[in-house]
């Protein structure tokens, strides 16, 4: 982790920026409690999963200072035992649930559409907890396979999150990036013109907006093309395992 920490820091410096201004996400998805709880005892506090089950599982079992990510996977396409936009009250009842199940989620990256925004307005409402920031998901990379709103349409989504859900925070955009899960410069600059366009339509100072993008492999150019927010996970961690790779060998 000290090394991701220092790598993300110099991407920082040589983009101009101090090496606070850039959140590492450390992504534990398929990883044992206790891995996580090694890296929470050397002091950091930010920690992000991507499937559902997992994260209300796994959050409880650790300390509530933590702040929690959770990345993507709120769009029907990805996580339909969370939402299922067929079924209004099925929605509801899935995402009370995973708020309710962490009390400390900080942040969700990212909502891809309006009704999933509702939803979880909604939700906040009904926990009657702090109002949650989320982030903008946006598809720059243009695949089918991806969710999030296309860019041509980030504003349009970006001004419903912040001017019609009371509820939750506007933070910002994300983008997961290509199929490999690497995202090329172009992504990244498609996301910053994102940026630029809903600042500027929204009135929001450009220091206060932040830029969800870059994971293992890319993180440092990331950073150096304006990210605030990196998801690491098998840097820090070592190559994820998953189940039916096992059975499959």
């Amino acid at each position: 982790m000290r090394g991701v920490l220092a790598r993300a820091g110099r991407a920082a410096e040589r983009s101009g920026r101090a090496a606070e201004e850039v959140r590492v996400v450390a992504i534990g998805k398929t990883k044992p409690v206790s891995l996580l709880r090694q890296l929470y005892d050397a002091g950091h506090r930010c920690f992000g999963e991507n499937y559902v089950q997992e994260f209300i599982t796994k959050a409880p079992q650790l300390p509530e200072d933590i702040r929690w990510h959770f990345v993507g996977h709120l769009q029907s396409n990805k996580v339909k035992s969370l939402v299922d936009l067929q079924d209004i009250r099925n929605c509801l009842l899935n995402i009370h649930t995973f708020n309710a199940a962490v009390p400390n989620l900080d942040m969700v990256e990212g909502v891809g559409n309006e009704k999933i925004a509702n939803h979880l307005d909604r939700a906040v409402v009904s926990l009657g907890r702090e109002p949650l920031k989320v982030m903008v998901q946006v598809n720059t990379s243009g695949e089918e396979s991806k969710s999030g709103i296309d860019p041509s349409r980030c504003v349009e989504l970006a001004k419903h999150v912040k001017l019609a859900c009371p509820n939750l925070i506007f933070s910002g955009l994300m983008t997961i990036g290509m199929k490999d899960y690497s995202s090329t410069p172009v992504n990244f600059k498609t996301l910053v013109n994102c940026k630029l366009e809903v600042c500027k339509a929204l009135g929001i100072p450009t220091e206060q907006f932040e830029l969800s993008m870059g994971m293992s492999g890319d993180f440092e150019q990331a950073i150096e093309l304006g990210s605030t927010n990196v998801r690491v996970g098998s840097t820090i961690f070592g190559p994820r395992e998953y189940p039916n790779q096992k059975q499959n060998q």
